[in-house]
């Protein structure tokens, strides 16, 4: 997406963007058309490969990952769009392949960033509710994640959903914050 000029770049850039603007739920819905067991392509995976998606800890993963994908997209793209192409030039007229470049000059230049867009993407999926209680549904064990929990437990016991959603809370907050110092170089002391 950063360094392709196609026809079909533009239109690929904003299928992938697209959950960014889409209700969540509304995402959860299209994820039921298309990998549901009828769906364009969920009535292949169960027919072919006995594959059912929805309403499984799959589909917790896919509905998470269709939600937050977006954020970890954009910031890469955007870091392999200003790294310095020159750098890759200069390891071309040394030798290198374009693979050893990329996995040895580029990789390495977007690196910050590539950390950045994963705990974005984490902490986006961490707070998924709608697309996932549409696409994987609420079964306690299976498919049942930390908000929709805090949601549940908000109409029978709010002092249970208030502790979930603080469990929840220092979680995400520990965990960037150790993440911090990797994908923020220099960012250690403030």
């Amino acid at each position: 997406l950063a360094r392709s000029t196609g026809r079909f770049v533009a239109l690929l850039r904003a299928l992938v963007t697209v959950p960014l603007v889409l209700p969540p739920v509304v995402g959860g819905v299209a994820l039921l058309l298309t990998l549901g067991r009828t769906g364009v392509v969920g009535q292949y995976l169960d027919r072919w490969f006995g594959i059912s998606l929805p309403f499984t800890t799959a589909g917790v993963v896919i509905a998470e990952a269709f939600v937050a994908m977006p954020f970890l997209v954009v910031t890469v793209e955007a870091a392999f769009r200003s790294a310095d192409r020159g750098l890759e030039e200069a390891a071309a007229t040394l030798g290198a392949s374009r693979l050893f470049a990329l996995r040895q000059v580029t990789l390495p230049l977007v690196m910050p960033s590539l950390f950045a867009g994963a705990a974005l993407s984490w902490a986006r999926a961490l707070g998924e509710f709608g697309a996932t209680i549409t696409f994987a549904g609420n079964f306690p064990g299976r498919t049942q994640t930390m908000p929709i929990a805090v949601y549940l437990a908000m109409e029978s016991d709010p002092g249970a959903a208030i502790a979930l959603a603080l469990v929840l809370l220092v979680v995400s907050v520990a965990v960037l914050a150790a993440l911090r110092d990797r994908w923020l170089p220099g960012s250690g002391a403030v």
